[in-house]
Formats: structure tokens, C-alpha cells, sequence
């Protein structure tokens, strides 16, 4: 593993820790510069083409969606790796799927099931945009849905 510091090519493992959707966290420490940085490991699995709204298809995008998340998650009490979690949580379910294709309206219902455990405030947010709450009554009733499910 290459030190994102100074580059050198060796680093020491100092701590590996597993997560539930199968990716391992390293923390490690350069043997030349001796700063410590962490590397994420992942399996690669096919993960299906996203259906638009419009009939197009594109790849799944874990970084185009991390950023929509973290625009809702903006000022909120919520770590980034909170984030990631929700994110790697949200790519894994499609993976267990086995579909070729699947619906970004798909990805937005995971989206949003787990935005609404992590951060109320976060998940009306994205909820605006993705169920297309264009005025304040309809916003008043997705949170008045949420205050009677709390």
C-alpha cells in the first residue's frame, strides 16, 4: 500500500477491523515517513445499472450518491462515516438483489429508509428533493408522517 504522504510503497498494519457488508478497515503506518492513514477494503461485486426516471442507464455511481447524502446530511450531527455506512449499506442491497437493472426510484426508497434511522432533519431534506415536495403542505405532512411513526 502506497503512503499517501510521501508515497513510499511499504506501510506496517497496526489494526484490522471487519464491517457487516464484508469490508475490512486498515490502519496502517509508513515504514519511511512514520504517519499513520487508514485504507478501506471492499469486495468488488456487480452491482446493477441504474434505471433513470427518463428510460436512460448508468452505472451505479457510489460517489454521486455519497455526495447527495452528504448535501442532505449538511450541518447535521452525522460522521461521515455514518455516511459511509449508510451508503455501503444501501450499494450492498443492490448487490443482493442479483439484478442486472434496477430503478433509481429503488435506490432513492433505500435512500431514504435509511436516511429516516439515521437523522429525521437529514431525511426531509433529501426527502424534498426525491419525493418532490414542492410546497409547505405537503413538506407539513411528511413530517407529521414522521412525528406520529417517532
Amino acid at each position: 500500500m502506497r503512503c499517501p504522504f510521501c508515497g513510499h510503497h511499504q506501510s506496517r498494519v497496526l489494526d484490522t477491523t471487519h464491517d457487516k457488508q464484508g469490508g475490512i478497515r486498515r490502519r496502517r503506518e509508513c515504514v519511511r515517513c512514520k504517519r499513520r492513514f487508514s485504507t478501506y477494503e471492499r469486495p468488488l461485486l456487480a452491482t446493477p445499472l441504474i434505471v433513470k426516471q427518463d428510460g436512460t442507464r448508468e452505472e451505479f455511481n457510489r460517489d454521486k450518491l455519497t455526495r447527495g447524502i452528504r448535501i442532505a446530511c449538511a450541518k447535521r450531527p452525522v460522521s461521515g462515516e455514518s455516511i459511509e455506512r449508510l451508503v455501503g449499506t444501501v450499494e450492498a442491497r443492490l448487490q443482493q438483489m442479483g439484478k442486472a437493472e434496477v430503478s433509481s426510484r429503488v435506490v432513492g426508497d433505500l435512500v431514504i429508509e435509511e436516511l429516516k434511522q439515521l437523522d429525521q432533519i437529514a431525511y426531509i431534506r433529501y426527502a424534498i428533493v426525491y419525493l418532490g415536495l414542492d410546497d409547505l403542505q405537503s413538506i407539513r405532512k411528511e413530517i407529521d408522517r414522521l412525528l406520529e411513526n417517532s
